[in-house]
């Protein structure tokens, strides 16, 4: 190990203690390793900090400021009080309601723009001590990633099986049934829901709102005041239905119009008058956006450190000459799924381990389909801190600490781990 490797080794380390003891504000950890990773030398400032033109970053800046519109409207109020009355209804019955109908829509809508939207709507039921809000909102953040069961939204993951297997020298035929795959995921479906069904229970009973509006609930005199003229609201729900689309087909657009497109209208909605230029600073620049950015610039120090390709090659090294397929399969499964959540890249992380299981794989004379397939799938399964994207964003929303996010995350993150790997040896060896 070199001492590049250690110092950002231990920048890395020192960023995860201060997020855990929840002593700074949220986003601050990352953003001062970022700084640190320039001080002691190991990366540049324009790399540190690239992460706040990152096109992704960007993208969901005007999300985020676009989303800060859309929650002035008539329509989001009475989805909110759809969504309160799911909460409402019959107590756990209304839950499962909700998580599932959460799922069906994610099979469809899936992406930034829904988790997005998810979690803003689940956060303004007002509280109910039978189901509080504290105790829904993480469930169905990450029901939007439990989803998967039809062939349009598991097309580009069976290519990127095949891909790999292919860039690492494989040469017999990769088959990826795409049925089999979408029964994969229809089954961790059901797996999840059981998990949040049992688990929810364990997470904090609180009232995550800000404190006005608490005493505006207590007191029963919230009431939905309309800021918007019918002008102004039918412009926002024209235009966030042309983001939403132009996300969905996003691989149609030129360049890469349609990662500036929400700054966009974040822009149009600030020059008629439906968000105020505070308001889009406020929601561009908040705790959960400034470490999303951070972290980016951590990644690169990482990746140009030759870390992540050290630890990756160490693991497989471990392994000796002859482990069983389930724990090759388990152990890049777990590399791929740290990886992807400590550097926040899913494809940074999956084409660093991904080609050393496959070559592994035939070295010992297995089959690298399900290793490939189990990789892909675990690079997404990225959430057991909450550093990037959905984790980052339902932590902050939701007010949580960290061990309150573990309760529930850690012992699912196993759990969806151990359901990959045995069914990608199940369906695909």
């Amino acid at each position: 190990m070199t001492t590049n490797m250690i110092i950002t080794l231990a920048i890395v380390i020192a960023m995860v203690v201060i997020i855990i003891s929840d002593k700074l504000p949220f986003g601050a950890p990352a953003l001062l390793a970022a700084a640190l990773l320039v001080v002691t030398n190991q990366i540049d400032v324009a790399t540190a900090f690239s992460g706040f033109t990152d096109k992704n970053v960007i993208m969901i800046m005007g999300f985020m400021a676009t989303m800060a519109a859309l929650q002035k409207t008539t329509f989001i109020h009475k989805l909110e009080g759809i969504l309160a009355d799911f909460a409402k209804k019959g107590g756990l019955k209304g839950f499962i309601l909700l998580l599932l109908v959460i799922m069906v829509i994610g099979n469809f809508i899936s992406g930034t723009a829904f988790y997005i939207l998810v979690i803003t709507l689940v956060s303004t039921i007002p509280y109910n001590k039978e189901l509080p809000t504290s105790r829904i909102l993480i469930p169905a953040a990450f029901a939007t990633y439990s989803t998967g069961w039809l062939p349009n939204s598991v097309v580009f993951f069976t290519g990127l099986v095949a891909s790999l297997c292919s860039s690492a020298g494989f040469e017999g035929e990769v088959s990826v049934n795409i049925t089999k795959f979408c029964m994969m995921n229809l089954i961790w479906s059901v797996i999840y829901l059981v998990w949040a069904t049992l688990a929810h229970k364990f997470l904090p009973d609180r009232d995550i709102s800000d404190a006005a509006q608490n005493e505006e609930l207590a007191e029963g005199k919230k009431e939905f005041v309309k800021t918007l003229s019918d002008t102004q609201e039918t412009v926002v729900y024209v235009l966030y239905v042309v983001m939403i689309l132009a996300m969905i087909f996003m691989d149609k657009l030129p360049g890469e119009v349609g990662y500036a497109l929400p700054l966009l209208i974040a822009g149009v909605y600030m020059c008629i008058g439906a968000l105020s230029f505070k308001e889009l600073l406020g929601n561009m620049f908040s705790p959960v956006m400034i470490m999303m950015a951070s972290v980016i610039g951590v990644a690169e120090g990482m990746a140009a450190s030759g870390l992540s390709a050290f630890i990756g090659s160490k693991i497989a090294d471990m392994l000796g000459a002859s482990p069983s397929m389930f724990v090759l399969v388990l152990v890049f499964c777990l590399l791929t799924s740290v990886l992807a959540t400590f550097t926040g890249a899913s494809f940074g992380s999956l084409f660093i381990t991904a080609p050393i299981g496959i070559a592994l794989c035939m070295g010992y004379g297995f089959n690298p389909v399900p290793l490939a397939l189990a990789c892909v799938k675990a690079a997404w399964i990225n959430y057991f801190m909450p550093i990037d994207g959905m984790p980052a964003l339902t932590m902050g929303v939701g007010k949580y600490k960290l061990t309150e996010f573990w309760t529930y995350v850690v012992p699912m993150w196993i759990l969806n781990i151990l359901t990959v790997v045995v069914l990608s040896i199940a369906f695909f060896n």
